[in-house]
Order: structure tokens, then C-alpha cells, then sequence
């Protein structure tokens, strides 16, 4: 590998250590579910016969998590509760949310958070102040129905991951206040199972070089540190510094996750990686919706909010444009004498003197080679709906 091409990985990994969290933080997250899922199982819960079952999800379970910007900003957790011995014909959605919600406010309270648990669509939000916050949102739901399932392996979802499809309440839905088989369908545990399977397919090359033990499968996924999940963290933060002053248009992480993941073909590179992940992102966003599927769910929309709101689609077509771009022009950032400055404006990354030394500018023009060559940059021919009347 030519030299500039390993500086460039190299420095994409200096970055990324400075926007990884402590190992204390993954263990502090795991042990909030724990204690959750241990108040649900005590005696006096009022879901206990209900079998609840909660599982992390989002980016502390798939290893993807960065420091927020600015220091004192609130980490988002995610779990699902299962109730496993529950079904959609026993109570409504409003009910079992309501139910679901009179335990996880007794929680909060026995636990003397400062803020009381809040209600939002889907799910309850706890509260965490300590050395380290955290809001923690928990998603009641139950089983799905034999039917979806086989719906699901007939549009090619695996049995594995299908099985794993579940009902979620929703106060915005139709039959919110009734009992009826019609919930909203979601499979947030199954998307876990095929990420992981996806990022492993890096893992041999990236977590144990060529020496590959059966012990790494014990190893919880936030360990891995594969190319998928460092490159995922990278066009997070990029997306974070680019959106700084409009969050609320900021393509959502479930977006980038799922796109990177499927457009991650196991390269061992970073840069090598990272490149082909952003090139390849647009192939897997259908002209029509559902536009970004789950994977393990074709029928859920990562995307369904762009349907109402054509500003989000402008701004993930514009952010996907201006990463590319950068990373295009990585090859002659490195060969700046301004290189900390610029890694400073796309990351938001101060870079020690001694990390900064690490990057020559007067690299030797033979290792230069085409990869200095900054393309043309194209929006991509996709629908543009924010240039019509919609």
C-alpha cells in the first residue's frame, strides 16, 4: 500500500480515538438495562407475568457511538422490552403502553431520578444524571403474529431474522385505543442481528489480524471495533460538525447505519472502506417508499419522514455530496501544513502536536499516485421532491 494511502487510514483512526467513548460508558449503559430489566422481573411488577424480556438497541449495542459535540451533552440509550407471554388480542396498545409506563415511572421514582419518566409516541424516556447522562428511551412490545412472519421470509427476510419481528405501540396510530391485531410492525432486534452480521464480515481482518480465535465470538459487539462501525462513526461525527446549527434537518443515524452496512462489502482499509461505503450509500435508496427499508423488516421506513418533510431528503443528498467530497480530498488535507485546522472544521477533532507530526507534508509525488485526484462532484439523479410543488 502506498504511503499516503496508510496516512490516511491513519489518520481517520486518530480521529476516531478521539471520538470514542470509554469502555466505562458501554459497561454504565449495560448496566442501566440490567437494572431495568431486573425492576420489570420483581414480584410486584405489574409486567412480570407478561415475561419481559429487554435487550439494548442503537448505537451503544452496535458499537457505533460518538462523544457528542459539546461537553455535558446527553447520551441516547435505547432498549426494547419484550413481553413475551403478551399478545395483541389480550390488551390495546394504549393499555399495555399506559401499563408498561405505570412501571417505569415507579422505577424512576425508586431510583430518586431527578426528572419523572416522560411519554413520547412510541416509547418512555428515563432520565440519568450522574457522571455521566443519559437519556434512556424504552420500547414496549410484543410478539408478532405467525403470519407477518411468514410475510417477512417470503420477501427473502431470513427465518432468524423474521422471527424477531415484534408489534410496538404508538399513540399516533388509528387503532391506538382498541384492541385490534392492527399495530405498527418494527424489528429493531432483528436489524441488531443483521448488523452484527454485516460489521463481522470485518471483524477477522480487523480485530485479531490473521490470528482469529473462537474467543472473539464472546466478545460483545462494541468491542469489535470494525472498519463498518469506525466508518460509521466517522460520517456520524462529519454529519454532527456539518449540521451543528440545523440539527433537526441532520440525516438520522438509522439512515447512515443502514446504508454503510449494506454498502459494506468487508473491506480490512479504513479509508479503503469508508470511500466505498459513501460511493456505493445511494444504490440501496429506492425511487419509491418504502425508500430506505429495514432490512429485517421491508415493510418498516428508515425514511418515511421524507415523504413530509422534503427538506430531510435535500439535506442527507447534500451531506452525502460534501462527505464525499472530503474524503476525496483527504490525500492533499494530509500534505497541508493546515492539516489540524481542517481536521478541526470536518470533525470538530483537535489533533495533539505529536498527532500532527505524524502526517509529513512533503510526501514523496510517487506515492501520490491518482488517489490525490479530486473528481467532479454530481448530486446524485435520485427524485428531488423539495424541487417540485409537493
Amino acid at each position: 500500500m502506498a504511503t499516503l494511502e496508510i496516512l490516511q487510514s491513519q489518520l481517520l483512526t486518530i480521529i476516531i480515538e478521539h471520538l470514542d467513548v470509554p469502555k466505562s460508558y458501554y459497561e454504565k449503559a449495560a448496566a442501566r438495562h440490567r437494572s431495568l430489566g431486573e425492576w420489570l422481573h420483581r414480584d410486584e411488577s405489574k409486567v412480570v407475568d407478561f415475561d419481559p424480556d429487554v435487550r439494548p438497541q442503537g448505537s451503544f449495542r452496535y458499537g457505533t457511538v460518538i462523544r457528542p459535540l459539546h461537553e455535558g451533552d446527553v447520551y441516547d440509550l435505547d432498549n426494547v422490552c419484550l413481553l413475551r407471554s403478551m399478545s395483541k388480542s389480550r390488551l390495546s396498545q394504549k393499555q399495555l403502553k399506559e401499563l408498561y409506563g405505570d412501571e417505569i415511572k415507579a422505577y424512576a421514582s425508586a431510583h430518586n431520578m431527578l426528572s419523572p419518566a416522560t411519554e413520547h409516541n412510541r416509547c418512555w424516556r428515563l432520565n440519568y444524571a450522574d457522571e455521566v447522562e443519559f437519556h434512556l428511551d424504552t420500547l414496549p412490545c410484543v410478539p408478532e403474529e405467525a403470519w407477518f412472519i411468514q410475510q417477512l421470509m417470503q420477501a427473502d427476510v431470513p427465518e432468524e431474522l423474521a422471527k424477531r419481528a415484534v408489534a410496538i405501540t404508538d399513540r399516533r396510530h388509528p387503532n391506538y385505543r382498541e384492541i385490534s391485531s392492527t399495530w405498527h410492525s418494527s424489528n429493531p432486534r432483528g436489524f441488531a442481528a443483521w448488523f452484527e452480521q454485516r460489521a463481522a464480515l470485518g471483524r477477522a481482518r480487523t480485530a485479531l489480524g490473521t490470528r482469529v480465535k473462537a474467543t472473539v465470538e464472546d466478545v460483545p459487539p462494541y468491542e469489535w471495533k470494525t472498519t463498518l462501525q469506525r466508518s460509521i462513526q466517522i460520517l456520524k461525527r462529519h454529519r454532527d460538525v456539518m449540521f451543528a446549527k440545523r440539527s433537526e434537518l441532520a440525516p438520522i443515524s438509522m439512515i447512515i447505519t443502514n446504508l454503510a452496512a449494506h454498502a459494506y462489502a468487508g473491506e480490512a482499509d479504513l479509508f479503503t472502506a469508508l470511500r466505498s461505503i459513501v460511493d456505493k450509500m445511494p444504490t440501496f435508496i429506492r425511487a419509491s417508499a418504502p425508500r430506505i427499508p429495514n432490512p429485517t423488516d421491508p415493510f418498516e421506513d428508515y425514511a418515511e419522514k421524507w415523504a413530509t418533510d422534503p427538506l430531510l431528503e435535500k439535506s442527507f443528498w447534500e451531506w452525502h455530496a460534501t462527505i464525499k467530497a472530503d474524503l476525496n480530498r483527504l490525500p492533499r488535507l494530509i500534505q497541508r501544513p493546515s492539516l489540524k485546522a481542517d481536521v478541526r472544521s470536518l470533525f470538530q477533532v483537535d489533533l495533539t502536536t505529536a498527532e500532527e507530526q505524524m502526517f509529513p507534508v512533503n510526501i514523496e509525488r510517487s506515492s501520490i499516485s491518482e488517489a490525490a485526484a479530486i473528481p467532479t462532484i454530481v448530486m446524485p439523479s435520485a427524485p428531488k421532491p423539495w424541487g417540485t410543488n409537493v
